[in-house]
Parts: structure tokens; C-alpha cells; sequence
């Protein structure tokens, strides 16, 4: 006996369809979060274990005391500090006395012509760190041993990525470029302490074991540790 015409499923067809349609749309949300994931976004905040975002401290080490420092890539004394006590610093971090908390701020945008020097290197500061923690200093120190006169445009985001390099970090031109952590910087340094005694913000501000002093009363170099007794 010859069969009828087939009857189509088509309640069967649609729902295959929407299965297929769901895990289309499933794929294409999950590459988009992981290309998400993978790429920052301009007013992000820096995220890595060396980073404390509260407080916007690069972190050096794990000694059982807090050194603090809030710098501007632009302020000449900061330059000045790391040159005087720099190496001592990273002496007691590396005995284990000290962690070193460094803050990039920027107060002094208004001396680079326009061009935000202060918050495109402290942006900068961020992204090393979230790159490689090791190459933190380095480039801080870097940065410094290559630093503009207040009063010119700065060094340029090429130049920035360059000096990354010559610390080996490579990879970070968008996050550079598109100052991803500027709006950050922005937050954390209204959010810098005051000298005792200072009318505002200035830098280099220091804090030890959470306590702001005044840099008058930094010992001579040499002495450093006495901070600490």
C-alpha cells in the first residue's frame, strides 16, 4: 500500500533552529568576554596582585613595614628623592624590612603644555606593573634618568613605550596610548594625602607605617631605616 505524503515537523525544525540560534549567540557572547577580558578599556582600573586599587599603591616587596611615596613623573624633586634614597629604599625592600607602596600621581599636567604628561606616565606606571611587577622600578627609575623640564610637552607616548622596552616590557601600546588607567590616576591622586604643615598637594609625599611626615624630616641618606625603630 503506497504511503501518504510526509508530514513535517515543523514544531521539531523551529526548535532545532533556536538551538541553533541560542548557541550562536552563546559563542559570540563568549568571545566577546574573552576578548573583553583580554583587552582594557579606557577608565579601567589596574587589576594585579602587585596593585592595591583602594589606594592606587604600585607594591614592592612584603616586608613587614609600609613605605609609601606619591610622585609626578614631571616633579624635578621626586627625581631628586629617588636619586638620594632610591637605592637605600630598595635595599630594605629587598632585606625584607619594608614594602614599598609607590603611588604615580598627577598634579603638575598643567606643566606640560596641554599635553597631561604627569597622567599619560603615571597611566604608563600602571600599565608595566599590570605587565610585569618585576619591571616596576626599573621603569620608574627609567623614567626618571629620562625626565622632561617642567614647562615642555613632555615625552610622547612613543617615547614612553620605548623606555618600557629598554626594561622589557613590550605589548602595552594601547594601554599606553589609550590611557587606559588616566581616569584612575584622576581619582587617586585626589585622593593623595597632604603634608603636615603643606597647604595642598605636593610631591614627593611620604608616608611610613601609614603616617604622612613632613619631608623636612627625612633622615640623611645613609639613615633611612631609622624610620622604622
Amino acid at each position: 500500500m503506497a504511503e501518504g505524503p510526509r508530514k513535517v515537523n515543523w514544531f521539531a525544525i523551529w526548535v532545532s533552529a533556536g538551538v541553533v540560534v541560542a548557541l550562536v549567540l552563546v559563542a559570540v557572547l563568549v568571545v566577546s568576554l574573552n576578548n573583553q577580558g583580554s583587552t582594557p578599556q579606557p577608565g579601567q582600573t589596574p587589576s594585579a596582585s602587585n596593585i592595591d586599587a583602594d589606594t592606587g599603591a604600585v607594591l614592592v616587596g612584603d616586608g613587614e613595614n609600609r613605605l609609601d611615596t606619591y610622585i609626578d613623573f614631571m616633579c624635578p624633586v621626586c627625581n631628586q628623592f629617588e636619586q638620594v634614597y632610591g637605592e637605600e629604599i630598595q635595599g630594605l625592600v629587598d632585606d625584607g624590612t619594608i614594602t614599598l607602596g609607590i603611588h604615580p600621581i598627577s598634579i603638575l599636567d598643567r606643566q606640560s603644555r596641554g599635553t597631561e604628561y604627569s597622567t599619560r606616565a603615571a597611566n604608563a606606571m600602571y600599565c608595566v606593573a599590570v605587565a610585569d611587577a618585576e619591571a616596576s622600578v626599573p621603569f620608574m627609575n627609567a623614567m626618571f634618568a629620562n625626565q622632561p623640564s617642567e614647562g615642555t610637552s613632555g615625552l610622547t607616548d612613543e617615547q614612553i613605550l620605548e623606555i618600557a622596552a629598554t626594561v622589557g616590557v613590550t605589548g602595552i601600546d594601547a594601554c599606553v596610548n589609550d590611557g587606559i588607567y588616566a581616569d584612575y590616576v584622576t581619582a587617586m591622586t585626589e585622593e593623595t594625602p597632604v603634608q603636615p604643615g603643606a597647604a595642598g598637594v605636593g610631591t614627593p609625599t611620604i608616608a611610613v607605617n601609614g603616617e604622612v611626615i613632613a619631608n623636612s624630616t627625612l633622615p640623611e641618606p645613609g639613615q633611612l631605616a631609622t624610620l622604622f625603630e
